[in-house]
C-alpha cells in the first residue's frame, strides 16, 4: 500500500507542470498562513478574526500586497507580528527561494526538477547559476532587512516609549519595506513620519531594493566588489530595468506634483511637496506605504497612481503588476513602429521578437483581468465610486497595497475578487495563463496567410 501511495504521488507530481506545482505551493502557503493568522493566541484580547478576513490577510501577506480588512496593529500581538514577518519573507523572496534554502540546510540535493521550479519562480530563462542566485538573493535581502531594522529601531527610540517596542517597530518596518509588503504596525502607515525625512529616505531605499529586481542588485554588488567589468558589461536586463524604473519614479513624482500643485500642495513648502510627491511615486511601484491619505489627491493624480501601480515593479523582484520591462518594451515597440523601423534597438542590443510578443500578451491579459475586476466590484459593491474601485483593483493587481479606504468595507464577494487579483498579481500573468493552457504543440502545417485591416 505504501509503495502504491508513493507511486501515485510520483505520478501526480510528474503529471503536473512546473507552473502548476508553483501555484500549488503558493496556494498551500496561503492556506497555512490563513491557519496561522487565525490562531487566537496571536491576537489581541477580544479580537475575533473571521475566516474570510483571515484568508484575505493571508493572501495579502503571501502576495506582499498590504491591503487589509482589519488593522494589523489592533488585531495582532507581538507573536502575530513575528508570524506576519515570517509570511512576508516567503511571499517577498519567493516560495522556491526560501524552499531551496531549507533544502540546502537539510542537506538535500537540488535536482533538475527543483531547479526547474526555482527557474520558474524567479522568472529565469536558463538553469545556469540558479542555486548561486538563490544564495545571493537571501544574503542581500536578509542583510538589507537587518541593516534597515537596526537603523530604524535605533532611530525609533525617540518615538516609542520603550526600546523593545522601538526595535519591534524598526524590524517590522524594515521587513515590510524591503519586501514591499505595505503592512504596518503603527496603525496609520507612515503618516506619523510625514515630516520626518530621515525615516522616509530609509524607507525609500528599502522599497527600491525590494522592487528594482534581484538580478540588478546582484550585478551592482558584483560591480562594486570588482567582480564586474566596466559599465558596458551590465546586462541589457539591468540597464533596461534600472532606466525604466527610475524614469517612472521621477515622472510619477513630477506628474503627482503638477496635478496637485494647486490642491494638496498649495499650502506646502517646497521640501514638503518634494517628499510627498517622491514618496508616493516610489511607493506606487509596489510599496503600499503612505505618508498621507491618498484620497486627498485629485482625480488626475489618482489615475497616474493607478497607472504606476498597474505597471508595478521589476521582474524577479518582490513586486507585481505587468513589470517595468514589459512596459518599456511596449513603449519602445510603438516608438520604433512610428519611426518606420521593425527592430527595437536599445543599449546597442536588439530585443527578441518573442519578448515583444510576450510583452503585449501580458499587457492585454492584465488589462482584461483588471477590467473584469472593476466590472465585478462595481456590480457587487455599488456603494463605492468608480475611481475608488479602479484604485483598489490596480492596487491589488500590482500587489501595492494603497487604498482609498474602502478595503475594510467590502462585502464577502468583493473581498474574494480582491483576493483573486492579489494572487494573480503575485504569481504573474504568464503563470496564470500557463495554468489553463495545454502542452505546447508545434504546427505541422500552415494555412495560406492573408492580411487583415488593422486600426
Amino acid at each position: 500500500m505504501k509503495a502504491l501511495n508513493r507511486f501515485n504521488k510520483t505520478n501526480i507530481l510528474n503529471y503536473l507542470s512546473t507552473v502548476q506545482l508553483i501555484v500549488i505551493f503558493y496556494v498551500s502557503a496561503v492556506l497555512i498562513s490563513t491557519g496561522l493568522v487565525s490562531l487566537p493566541f496571536l491576537h489581541r484580547p477580544g479580537v475575533d478574526l473571521s475566516f474570510i478576513d483571515g484568508l484575505f490577510t493571508a493572501v495579502s501577506a503571501v502576495s506582499v500586497t498590504g491591503l487589509t480588512v482589519v488593522s494589523t496593529a489592533d488585531t495582532f500581538n507581538t507573536g502575530g507580528y513575528f508570524v506576519l514577518i515570517f509570511i512576508l519573507q516567503f511571499g517577498g523572496i519567493g516560495i522556491m527561494t526560501l524552499g531551496t534554502f531549507i533544502w540546502m540546510v537539510l542537506g538535500q540535493k537540488i535536482g533538475l526538477r527543483r531547479r526547474d521550479l526555482i527557474k520558474t519562480d524567479q522568472n529565469r530563462a536558463t538553469f545556469a547559476g540558479l542555486v548561486k542566485l538563490v544564495k545571493q538573493i537571501l544574503i542581500i535581502i536578509v542583510i538589507t532587512e537587518l541593516i534597515g531594522a537596526v537603523i530604524l529601531g535605533t532611530y525609533f527610540i525617540s518615538y516609542f516609549p520603550t526600546v523593545p517596542e522601538a526595535f519591534m517597530q524598526g524590524l517590522f518596518a524594515s521587513v515590510s519595506a524591503t519586501t514591499n509588503a505595505g503592512f504596518d504596525i503603527t496603525g496609520t502607515s507612515l503618516i506619523p513620519f510625514a515630516d520626518d525625512y530621515f525615516v522616509q529616505v530609509v524607507n525609500i531605499i528599502l522599497l527600491i531594493f525590494g522592487s528594482i529586481g534581484f538580478p540588478v542588485l546582484i550585478e551592482v554588488k558584483d560591480f562594486l566588489l570588482n567582480k564586474k567589468g566596466p559599465m558596458s558589461r551590465f546586462s541589457l536586463f539591468a540597464k533596461l530595468t534600472t532606466t525604466t524604473y527610475f524614469t517612472l519614479m521621477l515622472l510619477g513624482a513630477l506628474f503627482i506634483f503638477i496635478f496637485d500643485r494647486t490642491h494638496f500642495f498649495k499650502d506646502k513648502a517646497w521640501h514638503e511637496s518634494f517628499f510627498y510627491a517622491l514618496f508616493q511615486s516610489v511607493t506606487t511601484r509596489n510599496g503600499g506605504l503612505a505618508t498621507m491619505d491618498v484620497s486627498e489627491f485629485t482625480i488626475p493624480t489618482l489615475i497616474v497612481i493607478c497607472v504606476l501601480m498597474f505597471i508595478g515593479a521589476s521582474p524577479s523582484s518582490v513586486g507585481g503588476g505587468i513589470r517595468t520591462t514589459t512596459f518599456a518594451i511596449a513603449v519602445l515597440s510603438i516608438l520604433t513602429y512610428a519611426r518606420g523601423k521593425t527592430n527595437i534597438r536599445i543599449f546597442n542590443r536588439e530585443i527578441h521578437q518573442e519578448d515583444i510578443f510576450r510583452s503585449f500578451i501580458v499587457i492585454h491579459s492584465a488589462f482584461m483581468i483588471c477590467a473584469l475586476g472593476v466590472i465585478l466590484l462595481n456590480y457587487f459593491e455599488p456603494q463605492f465610486s468608480l475611481m475608488e474601485i479602479l484604485f483598489e483593483v490596480s492596487s491589488a493587481f500590482g500587489t501595492t497595497g494603497l487604498s482609498m479606504g474602502i478595503t475594510s468595507d467590502l462585502h464577502t464577494v468583493g473581498k474574494l475578487v480582491i483576493i483573486c487579483l492579489m494572487f494573480i498579481g503575485r504569481i504573474g500573468i504568464f503563470s496564470f495563463l500557463f495554468l489553463v493552457r495545454g502542452q505546447v504543440i508545434k504546427d505541422r502545417y500552415h494555412y495560406p496567410k492573408e492580411n487583415v485591416t488593422i486600426g
